[in-house]
């Protein structure tokens, strides 16, 4: 009886014994969670501050000429195949913030044709040729979308190579800065409203019968949406007219099942800024105001792009996702 009760006793100490030691004993780190420690960087030192040396060039602008060059992913950017099989459409694929996505989108499984202005090209053929030698599938589509033509073309031009059409990012902007209204002639304010307005209206009705359910379409808003800057007049109030469209166009095809979703970034470096969309002023002061005390970058709105065009996002439509440093809204 002694015998059998000792056994019983030492195998219970055991069992507690051996429990004690696992909840005293912390687990050992995890590699992956040391690893993730180790890459955190401060957001205020992660690209260059102001001051920025003056610089200017025509209209449209290159980002290759930009000094310090924007980046858009290139090297940072890392897929995992969340958009796999997709199909996309981006005007202003060239550069800024659709640069960013084309990028983001290719190395996250997508096909991407990518829209830019003829005078734009050195830059499209850059992001085209850094797609394609890592095998992405990527179509190049120039042109001026200030004419209704083009822009239906556009879309029938993307849908045949691409075999289809489920994300449309509407991005091209013009943005001029002008001191006072009596600046700005008819012909500029046109362009401005033809590039930033009517395009949108005509490429997203030509593509709506090619979205099947499940689709989705992000604009390029802006802070300038919600706090517009006194030297852009015109340009502020189409980014207004985006942020409005966005809200009524979700309503419209949420029961079709396409979603409808914008992205409003603060102050970003890219060519919009260096061609005639800041004073030599402000662009060396860029991004200077806001409590980061630096500039965006492109590459820094990418993964939200991805996340809005994302089957993962499927309950969000209508919304206005912001990106400035700390400052604007939403």
């Amino acid at each position: 009886m002694q015998s059998r009760k000792a056994a019983r006793l030492s195998r219970r100490t055991v069992v507690i014994g051996v429990g004690a030691g696992l909840i005293a004993a912390p687990p050992a780190p995890r590699a992956s969670h040391e690893k993730g420690s180790a890459m955190l960087q401060d957001p205020t030192q992660k690209y260059p501050k102001p001051p920025f040396k003056h610089q200017s060039q025509p209209w449209p602008g290159l980002a290759r000429e930009m000094d310090p060059k924007p980046d858009h992913g290139e090297t940072s950017y890392k897929g995992s195949y969340r958009l796999r099989g997709r199909k996309a459409l981006i005007t202003g694929g060239d550069s800024g913030m659709g640069r960013a996505a084309a990028i983001a989108f290719a190395r996250e499984g997508a096909s991407v044709a990518i829209h830019y202005h003829p005078d734009e090209a050195p830059d499209a053929l850059d992001v085209a040729d850094l797609l394609k030698a890592e095998g992405h599938t990527i179509v190049l589509l120039p042109g001026d979308i200030r004419a209704e033509s083009f822009c239906k073309r556009l879309v029938e031009d993307a849908v045949a190579k691409l075999g289809g059409l489920d994300i449309l990012v509407s991005n091209a902007a013009r943005q001029q800065t002008h001191d006072s209204i009596l600046e700005i002639t008819t012909d500029q304010f046109d362009w401005t409203m033809r590039t930033n307005i009517y395009a949108p209206f005509w490429i997203i009705q030509a593509a709506l019968p090619h979205l099947k359910p499940g689709s989705a379409i992000i604009s390029t808003a802006s802070e300038q949406a919600y706090d517009p800057s006194p030297n852009l007049y015109d340009y502020a109030q189409t980014k207004a007219a985006t942020m409005n469209y966005t809200k009524s166009l979700a309503k419209q095809l949420a029961p079709k099942g396409i979603r409808v979703n914008a992205v409003a970034p603060g102050p970003i470096w890219t060519p919009l800024q260096v061609s005639g969309g800041a004073t030599q002023e402000k662009i060396e002061h860029f991004g200077e105001q806001t409590p980061m005390g630096r500039p965006g970058q492109p590459a820094e709105l990418a993964s939200i792009y991805v996340q809005l065009a994302a089957e993962d996002a499927s309950y969000a439509t209508g919304q206005v996702y912001g990106s400035a440093g700390g400052d604007g809204q939403p």
